[in-house]
């Protein structure tokens, strides 16, 4: 059964928005006494949390859908609607985000760092909120808007100051053992190691991470065996340790052919050439080890290597390993430019930015982007009327008409508002006439202009008893 997952295709949905809710305070002796709809509460967001106790991505390997919850629709008597309740995802720390392309959206590390994966859709005005001066009891309230849902990928790097590296069997499991209180599977057959091995090391004052990478074979970098899936887990590492088996029994391998083989992998995969590496010659325990560790340790040295004579077993050789990767991991620390808080960027749009653009796409059709735009008509009821002509009204109040005028656009032309494969397209009229204007003036409301229904019925009781009182003088005979 899989218990280490280290990359994850995530579907993340965040809530919608509630509908606005379109309504007139009622009761007795006021039976129009206004508009009272309440807002749609917000949909919820999907954030990644680096949560330190998570090591694996499996959750979400096994479920990979996840949906946070939509905002409740407004309601009259002026209550809004609730909002949607944030979906936290907890993630491994050295958790990277990327899209389906490919392209890195965030690189979460350090405990609480947060990344918003699905924004949730806001909620829709009710017509409380849209009344004006103009526009004294709107028939109509604001749709909610839909929640993002996008695609991603989660990628884990594991977080360590030193990552041990060699081919399988060459004692990384022991020897990560040994130096720190993990306790990886050990067995004398390649291979056992199936996911990286995390460990703490503390050698004097300084206290570092150590990790083991299984799996690098000859052409780990194309594909091959499991060094692929977890050449990853190195990138973040300051140092990097070639582990040596100075007693293996396969007669075509050597030390450095080894060392060579691994070295090649690491260059094909690219971005580790600055890492600084140390040699540990180890199995030095065993008489043929010993004798091999002294043959190539010139050699190592001639490279520029500093080799250490290690045995997991034997505990030979561990103190000056962890003592010398102390060392090297307390200078890249020193080096390291200091955290800065984060600082606000605030980038003011430019005088003439309108926020949208109009552009000609054949003959007779012209499409207009924007943010403003393209929310509004997501936000519009086309089965209503009165929304239509407000949609109308800020559609040329942000000068849309204007620019379509200026694009070329004539009478009875397609505009489409939105992207190719979601946009509504309608024929433009250049007095934007969407029916609204049956209502009367374009946003107001003529049951507010009309007289109270019982003093009506009253006029309507009172003109019958005066039509009666007619007629009966017309027809008396006396």
């Amino acid at each position: 059964m899989t218990t280490f997952v280290d990359r994850v295709e995530l579907h993340a949905a965040a809530g919608n928005g509630g509908h606005g809710c379109a309504s007139v305070h009622r009761e007795k002796f006021k039976p129009l006494g206004g508009p009272d709809g309440g807002n749609g509460g917000r949909g919820g967001d999907v954030i990644l949390v680096v949560e330190q106790s998570v090591t694996t991505l499996l959750d979400y390997h096994h479920s990979p859908h996840r949906k946070a919850t939509n905002g409740q629709p407004g309601a009259g008597d002026n209550r809004s609607g609730k909002d949607g309740q944030d979906l936290i995802l907890p993630v491994p720390d050295g958790t990277v985000v990327l899209d389906k392309a490919g392209n890195v959206l965030a690189d979460l590390v350090g405990q609480g760092t947060t990344f918003v994966a699905g924004q949730g859709g806001r909620g829709g005005l009710g017509n409380a909120a849209l009344a004006s001066a103009r526009r004294k009891a709107p028939g109509f309230a604001l749709l909610g808007e839909p929640g993002e849902s996008r695609d991603i990928v989660l990628e884990l790097k594991t977080v360590a100051d030193v990552a041990l590296v060699g081919y399988p069997s060459a004692g990384k499991s022991s020897l990560i053992s040994v130096l720190s209180a993990a306790k990886p599977k050990i067995a004398d057959y390649p291979f056992t190691t199936l996911v990286p091995n995390l460990g703490v090391v503390t050698a004097g004052s300084t206290v570092y991470t150590i990790a083991d990478v299984p799996g690098l074979i000859p052409g780990a970098s194309q594909g091959k065996g499991l060094g692929l899936e977890f050449l990853r887990h190195v990138e973040r590492c300051s140092v990097l340790v070639h582990v040596l088996d100075t007693a293996t029994l396969e007669s075509d391998r050597d030390p450095l052919s080894d060392l060579d083989t691994i070295e090649e992998e690491l260059r094909q995969y690219g971005g580790l050439e600055d890492r600084p590496r140390i040699v540990a010659l180890n199995k030095v325990d065993i008489p043929d080890g010993q004798d091999l560790a002294d043959m190539i340790r010139p050699d190592l040295e001639a490279r520029g290597y500093q080799v250490f004579e290690v045995s997991a077993i034997a505990h030979k050789g561990l103190k000056e390993l962890s003592f010398a990767l102390a060392g090297i991991i307390a200078k890249a620390r020193a080096s390291k430019p200091k955290e800065e808080a984060t600082r606000i960027v605030i980038r003011p749009k430019a005088v003439d930015d309108a926020g949208f653009t109009v552009t000609a796409e054949g003959e007779d059709l012209y499409r207009v982007r924007g943010e403003k735009p393209e929310r509004w008509v997501r936000q519009t009821d086309f089965n209503n009327d009165e929304a239509v002509g407000y949609l109308a009204d800020r559609l040329n109040r942000l000068g849309v008409e204007d620019a379509l005028v200026k694009a070329g656009a004539r009478a009875g032309d397609g505009v489409a508002i939105g992207p190719e494969e979601n946009a509504v397209v309608f024929d433009w009229e250049p007095t934007m006439q969407a029916g609204a204007e049956m209502l009367g003036r374009r946003g107001e409301d003529h049951r507010m202009e009309a007289p109270r229904p019982a003093a009506q019925r009253r006029r309507e009781r009172a003109a019958e008893r005066d039509d009666a009182e007619q007629e009966y003088d017309e027809f008396d005979p006396f």
